[in-house]
């Protein structure tokens, strides 16, 4: 199972960097990462990993809050005009609802759904 975590950061100087260093000291290697700040002085960041177990207790260890893990698809995607297009439109044809998207290490494609097991089916 491949997992998303969801963090939430104070948005303020040096919080990514703290994030970074954290996980580098445990050997936990970022797989895929999207950061927003959306006003409110916190930023959602979403975090693929490589060791779920491992980060979460280092996270734990080191009080930054983790809302959420989700179960996501990973798939490779081309990167060229249109490819994005192609995967989510298979989707939608499928009736899947894509919930979360964001590119991960060696141009793949991280996606939550509302039916991932559909999503699997139609991406496999």
């Amino acid at each position: 199972m491949t997992t998303d975590l969801t963090l939430f950061l104070d948005d303020e100087p040096g919080e990514l960097a703290r994030l970074g260093r954290v996980l580098g000291a445990c050997r936990v290697n970022i797989d895929g990462l999207c950061a927003v700040s959306s006003g409110g002085g916190v930023a959602e960041v979403h975090l693929l990993v490589d060791e779920t177990e491992d980060a979460l207790v280092a996270l734990n260890n080191a009080s930054i809050e983790v809302g959420f893990e989700q179960e996501v698809v990973v798939i490779d995607i081309e990167d060229r005009p249109g490819a994005l297009a192609e995967i989510a439109e298979r989707l939608g044809e499928s009736g899947v609802n894509i919930k979360l998207a964001y590119l991960a290490t060696g141009t793949r494609l991280v996606l939550a759904a509302d039916d991932l097991a559909r999503a699997r089916s139609v991406l496999t």
